[in-house]
């Protein structure tokens, strides 16, 4: 994680540098303000990047004699069959439309994405899958 956090500090360097900077030439409130967001999320995650490489150690591919089978095993379980991403984006599409056509659009919207997370979430607590 040291090779990701120094990516991070890296780019938060520069964005400190260059916010005062364009600043002083623009005058533009809006970009300076963009950019120094923008630092402080770049800040954030060097941070915990830092934080994860002092917990974690040093991984096989930060270390010159890492092998690759020292990285096998299990990375997560991902669902091959589920619906549920499908009606999600659905769901959020029908939010986007009402935020631009109507108020009423946006709260079917809504309710749709509600059904959408809460059968996401529990799609494995029911059925031929319940774990």
């Amino acid at each position: 994680m040291k090779i990701e956090a120094f990516i991070f500090v890296v780019v938060a360097v520069f964005l400190a540098v260059v916010t005062p900077i364009y600043w002083f030439m623009s005058k533009d409130p809006t970009g300076t303000t963009a950019l120094t967001l923008t630092f402080g999320l770049g800040a954030m995650i060097a941070f915990y990047f830092m934080l994860l490489a002092r917990r974690l150690g040093p991984r096989p591919e930060d270390r010159q004699d890492g092998e690759i089978e020292e990285l096998a095993g299990e990375y997560g379980f991902f669902s091959p069959h589920s619906w549920w991403p499908l009606m999600a984006g659905a769901a959020t599409t029908v939010v986007f439309v009402g935020l631009v056509f109507a108020w009423f659009i946006l709260i079917i919207g809504l309710a749709l994405s509600v059904i959408a997370v809460i059968g996401w979430v529990f799609e494995y607590y029911r059925g031929d899958f319940a774990h």
